[in-house]
């Protein structure tokens, strides 16, 4: 067997509009509703939402709200990424910083989604 990517991740919120705003209106990923079943697309992958623990089945043990710690690749300049979040309203928690990814050095700033996941956004090939 050989693993050739991840595909995509599941997190649970506790209030789907405040998720949704944050995901599609301040990130702008691409929201997909179907068959009950809710997601955000971003490039060839996915992040699946649960609205409560368990709600598809089989499903992780013990989901936990805010338990998450995101790493999402971004196009652009970090800085200007930044002032757009801060435009918009949302809160920059670090950053920019310098850090090492799966595909060597990257700049990136670090939000929190409403449910209190970290949500690094991370920039390649600047430095």
């Amino acid at each position: 067997m050989k693993i050739e990517g991840l595909d995509h991740l599941v997190i649970t919120t506790e209030d789907y509009s405040k998720c949704r705003h944050f995901y599609h209106d301040i990130l702008g990923l691409e929201v997909t509703e179907k068959n009950g079943r809710r997601a955000f697309l971003l490039g060839k992958q996915k992040l699946n939402i649960h609205c409560r623990p368990g709600e598809f089945l089989p499903a992780a043990l013990r989901p936990t709200l805010g338990s998450q710690d995101l790493c999402l690749s971004v196009e652009g300049d970090i800085e200007k990424i930044k002032e757009e979040l801060l435009a918009k309203g949302w809160p920059v928690e670090e950053g920019p910083v310098p850090r090492n990814g799966a595909l060597g050095p990257m700049d990136s700033i670090y939000v929190r989604d409403p449910d209190g996941n970290l949500v690094e956004l991370a920039v390649y090939g600047k430095r």
